[in-house]
């Protein structure tokens, strides 16, 4: 924690992160002009495509545990493990590279296998983070998906089954020769408990066709998690926007996952031959739930302000880059210029400054000042 804290405390963008906020569905504006600007407090950025070994990274947690197939919903369990989670190297795609003495590869590989555990369960693959005290933020992934059929890819932000907020691709609805390639686009709420946690039966759920194969390069995947109101994106176009009382409401932490449990509607498999789905980085520009922590943020930026003559008097506040096709398997710009392979921290700040912004809404880690906030936001247009 106090590494987090002097990290705060010593960063260049000491009041925070910025981007535009779209404006809402039905709502009026000029050419797509945003309503309003967002403003987070805390960053977490992980390069995983210079990453030499997946446990140097300590935002990151492999996961080891069994599900069965009742609970899971399928015909056969998931067999979760942490050798299913591993570097690939750039010339070695798919090979095992957890060792100080590999280069910079493609990123984090997880993996299903094609193999049977006990004769019941498929081997499967998920990687969460450390932290569980992301509100709200926009949350962005880098990444490859496997072309081999029968899995599900899933990137999530998740506190429990009726509040998360999904992206999860079926490599068996990808059909290159009609150009399909489908995203499911979920919010687990309580009105999908009650549907037997199939949000297609709610207002919670949407598929949207991507314009790209994305088996055949990185892309960057994203959604926005906000009050009320998430949406979501691919090479930072927006796909879809979801609002109202179903979107979660308050922190949780975010998962990169893939696997299959035979579910002919869902996943189906298992996959004939083990399918490999790769992350090159994962950016998250959030509010901390964490009390001290912000009260730390809030003493660092007033004081960049009051030693900030330069610029005003409004501290340093970085704008969050959009990441495209073109930069998506490096990411683009990253705040945090650490070597990924120390020993890592996350926190409220980076080296690169592209300048302040003192218009900015800060979204509160309060969901009833977040509501006030983006009120405000309206009346500033």
């Amino acid at each position: 924690l106090l590494a987090l804290l002097s990290c705060l405390v010593a960063a260049d963008c000491e009041c925070g992160f910025v981007q535009d906020l779209p404006p809402a569905e039905g709502a009026g504006g000029k050419d797509g002009s945003a309503d309003g600007r967002l403003l987070f407090t805390n960053m977490m950025e992980s390069k995983f495509f210079e990453l030499r070994n997946i446990s140097r990274d300590g935002n990151w947690k492999r996961q080891q545990y069994n599900v069965s197939a009742r609970a899971g919903r399928g015909e056969y369990g998931k067999a979760f493990a942490v050798q299913n989670v591993y570097t690939v190297a750039a010339d070695g795609h798919g090979e095992s590279v957890d060792d100080a003495d590999a280069g910079p590869g493609e990123g984090i590989a997880l993996v299903v296998g094609s193999t049977l555990v006990d004769d019941e369960a498929v081997p499967v693959a998920e990687l969460a983070s450390a932290r569980k005290d992301m509100f709200f933020g926009s949350y962005r992934a880098g990444m490859k998906l496997t072309p081999v059929n029968g899995t599900c890819a899933a990137f999530f932000w998740y506190f429990n089954d009726t509040q998360e907020i999904d992206m999860e691709f079926l490599s068996r609805e990808f059909d290159a020769s009609k150009k399909l390639y489908p995203v499911n686009l979920v919010i687990q709420s309580e009105a999908s408990r009650q549907a037997g946690y199939d949000a297609s039966k709610t207002g919670t759920f949407k598929v949207v066709n991507l314009t790209f194969d994305p088996t055949e390069g990185f892309h960057e995947y994203r959604f926005d998690y906000l009050h009320n109101r998430v949406l979501f994106y691919a090479d930072s176009k927006l796909l879809a926007e979801m609002n109202g009382t179903s979107v979660p409401s308050g922190p949780g932490h975010v998962i990169l996952q893939h696997w299959s449990n035979g579910n002919s509607k869902w996943s189906g498999g298992p996959p004939k031959q083990d399918a490999v789905m790769t992350v090159s980085y994962v950016k998250a520009y959030f509010n901390s739930s964490d009390a001290q922590l912000q009260s730390t943020f809030a003493e660092a930026c007033q004081k960049a302000r009051d030693d900030d003559a330069d610029s005003g008097g409004n501290g340093r506040v970085c704008r969050i880059p959009d990441v495209t096709a073109s930069n998506a398997s490096t990411g683009g710009t990253f705040f945090n210029t650490s070597d990924p392979n120390q020993p890592s921290s996350s926190g409220g700040g980076g080296a690169d400054d592209s300048g302040s912004d003192s218009s900015a809404v800060h979204l509160s880690s309060t969901p009833t000042m977040a509501a006030v906030l983006l009120s405000m936001v309206v009346l500033m247009v």
